[in-house]
């Protein structure tokens, strides 16, 4: 399986106001095109958060273990609806009431994205995507700062994890 290159995705200011569009591939080529993304970080009752696992095949981190949801938000979709979209497809979860936690522009040597940040706890089934990820599993609050560092979480997971989680 690979990413689809030629997929369209907003290309947006710091304010998230739509400013034209550019495929994946311009945008993942290191022309550091600003378009957003979704992501949700899901806890459970105990304060575990739920990570996923990158697949292999991903042309970003592959391999490495990431927020539980992030997904790039379509062309002419809202940031709700990327959200509820992603989440259904990567988890299996419908039913979750998210709450926005932040938005802020990550960038690395191939991109740079502006992520709207969010959160929800959630004791329900969570069904992952074998289509889209390795599977995923709850950690506990200790066992992330334990590994944060090392090369098994994707960086940006560790930024944003410590920005708006870790250090409160």
């Amino acid at each position: 399986m690979k990413d689809n290159e030629n997929e369209r995705f907003p290309i947006v200011d710091e304010e998230g106001t739509v400013i034209g569009q550019a495929t994946r591939g311009e945008c993942h080529s290191g022309s550091h095109l600003l378009h957003p993304v979704v992501h949700l970080h899901v806890f459970n009752a105990k304060g575990e958060v739920y990570l996923q696992k990158r697949p292999e095949w991903k042309d970003i981190q592959p391999g490495k273990w990431d927020t539980a949801v992030g997904g790039h938000i379509d062309y002419g979709e809202t940031p709700e609806d990327a959200l509820r979209r992603e989440v259904g497809e990567e988890l299996g979860i419908t039913a979750f009431t998210p709450e926005f936690v932040g938005k802020y522009v990550f960038e690395s040597k191939r991109e740079s994205e502006l992520v709207y940040v969010n959160r929800t706890i959630y004791d329900g089934p969570i069904r992952p995507s074998a289509e889209e990820l390795d599977g995923g599993r709850f950690w506990s609050m200790s066992e992330i700062r334990e590994t944060i560092g090392h090369g098994v979480l994707t960086p940006n997971f560790e930024s944003e994890f410590q920005r708006f989680f870790l250090n409160q």
